[in-house]
């Protein structure tokens, strides 16, 4: 079997709603690529958070790439784990104002007004992998569709080959005719990096084209089961 690459065992987190962030198991292998459908944004962001280790559990255990985020010594070490994730969320700021290829040149330079060759160069290839019309790149970010802005969010966060993509509630604003195609898009990306994808979403079709495992987050129990009727997409 392949090993796992995160695990989540008997996890609590209070973080202001109703309930705990509760998720009983969970082991996502090297270049396997998995949706939890419940968790809302707010549930999402404390769910990545904890994935990261910018935020340790109140009770259980997370562990990735080998070793528990509670054992993680100094802020060096923490920089080093997170380096291997790409968080594809709204709260990783995009500039309205700069065009596309700006904004995709930024992970590897501060030079971008314009861009040197050899980051154009990958800022254009990171462009055409993720589906991103090549004709948006001179356009300012701020003026694309929701469906460009996504696959831009979803580059950015490829930017720098992350073992690891997590990705928050992307499906949102995005036209429900272009959302099995968007997920079919990251998925296919993943597979040829072989990184690992695991997706935050309340939408069932998002899930089902981005993944090949499905779960659904039963919030009181923190057990994952397969009952979607209040989902969308069903």
């Amino acid at each position: 079997m392949t090993p796992a690459l995160i695990q989540i065992a008997d996890l609590s987190k209070a973080y202001g709603a109703l309930r705990p962030l509760r998720i009983a198991s969970l082991s996502v292998a090297a270049g396997e690529s998995v949706a939890i459908v419940g968790l809302d944004r707010p549930a999402a962001e404390m769910f990545v958070n904890l994935l990261t280790g910018a935020t340790l559990p109140d009770r259980g255990a997370v562990e990735v790439f080998g070793r528990t985020t509670s054992s993680i010594e100094d802020s060096d070490a923490w920089l080093a784990l997170v380096d291997r994730f790409g968080i594809v969320s709204e709260r990783a700021v995009l500039l309205d104002g700069l065009s596309v290829a700006q904004n995709l040149a930024v992970p590897f330079t501060l030079e971008i007004e314009p861009p040197p060759d050899d980051v154009r160069r990958r800022v254009e290839a990171l462009a055409a992998e993720v589906g991103l019309d090549a004709g948006a790149l001179s356009r300012p970010a701020g003026e694309i569709d929701a469906t460009m802005r996504a696959r831009m969010r979803v580059a950015r966060a490829l930017a720098l080959d992350p073992d690891v993509l997590l990705i928050e509630h992307l499906s949102a604003d995005v036209p429900r005719a272009e959302v099995a195609a968007l997920g079919s898009s990251i998925r296919r990306v993943a597979e040829q990096r072989g990184a690992a994808v695991i997706v935050a979403t309340m939408d069932l079709e998002f899930a089902r084209a981005v993944a090949q495992r499905v779960l659904t987050l039963e919030p009181a129990t923190g057990k994952f089961s397969t009952r979607r009727g209040w989902l969308r997409g069903r």
